[in-house]
Parts: structure tokens; sequence; C-alpha cells
């Protein structure tokens, strides 16, 4: 135990005092270290401040794999092993606490092996069901603190969110701690979310691509969507990130957040090349660059030669094949495109993966929609739906959500932390 206090101890500088809107350390973010120095996560800050936010309270986790310190100790294993802390409970989102579980599964309920704590499941529970969990765990305050991507289909923001309404209902704290927005945080992208086709891979009305941070994210739903029954939100933020940085720059160890997103550039991919879910073509999985390769059976080198012609910023398409050895044509020689990103700052993934749409129902007449439309929820309406099938080019198409990403992004700004 002693050993683990001597290691936190040393982990961060000083914790910035209280800034508005329950910030720890907000209000020095605006003078951030240039991103040449490590990030130091909501966690390392926590840590440094003796973990006065959380001093009397019985405390439950929600996290996942990625929870873990610079030196990649998970965060549980650090705070029951540290008498500062009184930690109750873990709880597991989509692919589970331990991260074991493929898209759309869990672990379930059981007891952590290595401290012994019980561990509940989140996964598909939300509103006063979800409440219940947090009630029966007897948490006074909920921690979340997972590994987002930067795409509003990632399940983890809804996790956050969802966890954010049943703490409010419950008459819990949430305390959200902060990690980098691995494909940087310059601007949002892509359509918004229209109510009508909200779902787990997206609650409410934000862009495709948000462009924030979990803390941030925690703020604009707790001002935009839970305004009237808002929770006691308590948000501890990094130091040393610009919302220019990728991941790499960060200087924090890479955890897979989930098992088909294995390195920072799988993240850099996914808003775009994600929306091939909704299509009968194999987005990746079952290879070993899931989301980067996207392509089915009888498509060939025309399609890269199509989706290369559109000049899109920052990206080459590669003639591609692949095998895949689970999900969509599993077993089988799929042709199709491999994404090379040869310029991050100009790539603008949500316009790559309408490009790839586009083309591909150009090139090969196998394209389809997935039956139940669940383009329309990835999407957030069945406006990119309909309009590649009325032969729509992506600056069409990406004129059509103008005017909504537009007013997200003003909303957008009131509640970001880092400059």
């Amino acid at each position: 135990m002693s050993l683990s206090r001597r290691g936190l101890l040393g982990l961060a500088g000083t914790v910035g005092t209280a800034g508005a809107v329950g910030t720890i350390g907000a209000a020095a973010i605006g003078a951030a270290a240039p991103s040449a120095e490590r990030v130091r996560t909501g966690f390392e800050r926590l840590a440094a401040d003796g973990y006065a936010e959380l001093a009397g309270q019985k405390v439950g986790v929600v996290t996942n794999p990625t929870g873990i310190t610079a030196d990649a100790r998970h965060l549980v294993d650090v705070l029951h092993a540290d008498e500062r802390v009184d930690l109750v409970a873990v709880f597991g989102p989509e692919h589970g606490f331990r991260g074991t579980a493929q898209a759309g599964g869990s672990e379930g309920a059981g007891r952590d092996p290595a401290t012994g704590l019980p561990v509940y499941d989140t996964y598909d529970k939300s509103g006063q069901r979800l409440a219940d969990v947090f009630t029966t765990a007897g948490v006074d305050a909920v921690v979340f603190d997972i590994q987002d991507v930067g795409a509003r289909f990632y399940t983890y923001i809804w996790t956050l969110y969802d966890c954010m309404r049943a703490a409010a209902l419950a008459g819990k704290t949430m305390v959200v701690l902060d990690r980098p927005n691995p494909v940087g945080g310059r601007r949002a992208a892509g359509p918004v979310l229209e109510r009508p086709y909200a779902s787990f891979v997206g609650r409410e009305p934000i862009a495709l691509a948000h462009g924030m941070t979990a803390a941030e994210l925690a703020r604009l739903f707790n001002g935009e969507f839970l305004a009237a029954d808002p929770v006691r939100l308590r948000t501890v933020a990094m130091t040393g990130w610009r919302r220019e940085s990728f991941f790499g720059e960060t200087g924090l160890p890479w955890v897979p957040p989930s098992p088909n997103m294995p390195t920072p550039d799988t993240a850099l991919a996914y808003a775009g090349t994600c929306l091939f879910e909704g299509t009968n073509l194999s987005e990746g999985r079952g290879t070993t660059t899931p989301f980067e390769v996207v392509g089915a059976e009888g498509i060939d080198r025309r399609w890269a030669e199509a989706a290369n012609a559109l000049g899109l910023p920052g990206v080459w398409f590669r003639e591609a094949y692949f095998t895949p050895t689970f999900s969509k044509h599993v077993g089988k020689v799929c042709g199709g495109v491999r994404l090379i990103v040869h310029d991050r700052e100009a790539f603008e993934p949500v316009r790559a993966g309408i490009g790839l749409l586009v083309t591909a129902r150009r090139v090969w007449s196998g394209f389809g929609w997935r039956a139940d439309h669940w383009i329309d929820r990835l999407t957030g309406s069945d406006r990119v739906r309909t309009m590649v099938d009325a032969g729509a080019g992506v600056e069409e198409i990406a004129g059509d959500w103008a005017a909504g990403l537009a007013r997200f992004e003003a909303a957008r700004g009131e509640y970001l932390l880092y400059g």
C-alpha cells in the first residue's frame, strides 16, 4: 500500500483550485504547457491532490482497460490499495470492465479477481434501472474514467450520459476524470443527430465528430440536455493537452478502448469508416487493421481509383484485399480500399467516409444498406442515405448538414476547457 501511495504522489504536479462549474484546474488550462510536455490526465491530478474530491465518500468507478496511470497501472488497482479512498464498486461498460467482450456485449456482473471488488454491468441500462444499480452498490460518488475516440457513435460517451442521468435520479455525485480526445479537438465535423434517430450510438443532438473530451461533453450534457434535472457534476481537467494535439503527442500509453480499436490510427479513421457498419461491406472487423480497410467480395481496383479522384484532403486510398476472420464476409477474400492518412491535420474522416460511400455505390453493383437502416442511426437521420441513393456528391451531402453543425459549434464553445 505504501509503495502505491509513493508512486502516486510522484505522478503529477500541483492541482489547481476548483474553478467554475465544478471543474478542478480549469482556470489554469489556457496556460497549459506546450504539447511537448506529457499530458497529465484527470486521474493524475486527482491523485496529486490527495483524492480530496473523493474524501469521506463511498466511491464507485466506471472504467475499462483504458483507465490507467502514466506508468500503465490500472486506476482500480491503485485506488483499492490506497487507504485515502473508500472504493466499494466497479461499473463495466460495453465490452466490459476488463475489455473481453466484442461489440454489442459486456462481461456481466461478478467480482474483480485482482481486488475482490463487486463489478456491476452498466451495458444496456439507463434511467431508473441504472440508478438502482448505483443504489444497490452503496456508492456516494460515481467516478468516470474511460478513453474516448471522438465519434458520436462510440458508446462510452453515452455510458457517461446514462450514468449522469442515473446519478441524478439516485442522488449521487458524478466525477469525470478527463483524458485526451485522441484525434484532436480543433473542430466538430459531420451531421448533428436528429432526436427521432436517437439510440445508444447517439442519445442527443451532437455532431458525428464532436471534437470534445469526456469532461467537456459531461459539461455540455449537464448544461444542454440534463438541465431540468442536472447531476452534481465535478470534472477534473488535464494539463498539457492542446486542442490540436493527436494522441501520439500526449506521451501517454495507448490501451485499446475496445477490441477493434487497436491503435490511434484506427481512431483517426473511425468517424468515417464506421459508417460502413450500416452497409453490406466489411468495415475491417476481423482483420489486424479494422476501420482502416473496407471492402467486400467482388470489389476491385476501380473503387480506390474513384475515391482518389475525389481529391479528399490528407488521405490516399490504396487498392486492398483482405480476409476477415469474423464478422461480415468471414473467411472470404474481400476487395476494397485501405486508407493511408498522409496529413493528419488536413484529413477529414467524416468527409472521407461519405466519399467512400458515394464511390462504392457508383462502382460496385452489389452495394447495399443494412435492412434495418442502421446507417440512419450512425449518421443521425435518413439524409445521408437518401442523398447517396439519389446520386449526391460529397460536397452536396456535407452542405446539407452545415447549418446544424454551425449551431452545434456555437453551443459547444461554452463548455470547452482547453485552448
